[in-house]
């Protein structure tokens, strides 16, 4: 019998899910299907209800604008999620909902498994303070960076999440410090990650010349385009890499936790990379 997964969130149609996880179930012989479900602003709770009590549903991908009403729903989070406050994999269990966050996965796995990026000692900037950073922080600090920078124009916002991760300040050697953009002036990073929404709006964050260190990796986490901050770093000579990695290794962790098998990745990534130069 087929089981039954989808994304969901608002809006959901440019979703590049449903084309991963059929080439995940491709790859693995996993019989299942995949959809997209569009849900109401004001309707995550009842939609998520309707496709596993109705539909049948096994589980769930959540993205934009669902991941902390998510992580409100599930009656028990696990791993990453704990910390992070937000939800991008739901799993049904009976009556039982459980939330995963796998975004923090996908990234780390995309630098130092496809990039061969590794983090331990590194001097890391993370551009963002909103959801996206959330679930990232935690997993960047368990692989013990040199320090760990985050960078946003409200400030406020940037120390709220620092200190929300305060208890785990020690797995960085420098510890995890909140900057404005203003402040960064003549420091260098190993590695910049860019979590704001700017390249969605072809914009580009307030980053002053000099922050990126000789050999320096500038990442950005939208995808399939080449972003105001990823020109500017190449420009500076440093090496650039969209988010598109990120998306496919946070499926295949998801994947993993609905299946009990855990995809190879390349197959999905050249298969979406081909797609979008049509």
């Amino acid at each position: 019998m087929t089981d039954s997964y989808a994304v969901i969130g608002n809006p959901v149609e440019h979703s590049l899910s449903p084309e991963i996880h059929a080439e995940f179930a491709r790859v693995t012989g996993q019989d299942i299907s995949y959809g997209r479900i569009l849900a109401p602003r004001d309707g995550f709770r009842d939609s998520v209800l309707r496709f596993r009590d109705e539909a049948g549903g096994k589980g769930l991908n959540v993205t934009l604008p669902f991941k902390h009403e998510a992580w409100r729903l599930a009656g028990t989070r696990s791993g990453f999620a704990l910390a992070a406050g937000a939800v991008n994999t739901l799993v049904f269990q009976g009556d039982a909902i459980i939330g995963h966050n796998t975004d923090g996965i996908g990234l780390v796995r995309d630098l130092t498994r496809n990039l061969r990026v590794p983090l331990r000692g590194k001097r890391i900037l993370l551009m963002g303070a909103g959801g996206a950073s959330y679930g990232v922080v935690e997993p960047l600090l368990r692989e013990q960076p040199e320090s760990l920078v985050v960078a946003n124009r409200t400030l406020e916002k940037a120390i709220a999440l620092v200190g929300h991760f305060e208890k785990l300040q020690s797995y960085a050697a420098q510890g995890i410090a909140a900057r404005p953009y203003g402040a960064l002036a003549g420091v260098q990073f190993d590695i910049v990650i860019n979590a704001t929404s700017a390249g969605l709006e072809n914009a580009m964050p307030p980053l002053p010349d000099g922050a990126f260190a000789p050999g320096a990796l500038a990442y950005d986490m939208v995808y399939a385009k080449r972003t105001p901050f990823l020109k500017f770093a190449q420009e500076r000579g440093a090496r650039a890499s969209d988010g598109l990695g990120m998306l496919v290794e946070q499926a295949a962790e998801s994947f993993f936790i609905w299946r009990g098998v855990y995809p190879e990745t390349r197959s999905a990534m050249a298969l979406l990379r081909r797609r979008m130069k049509q």
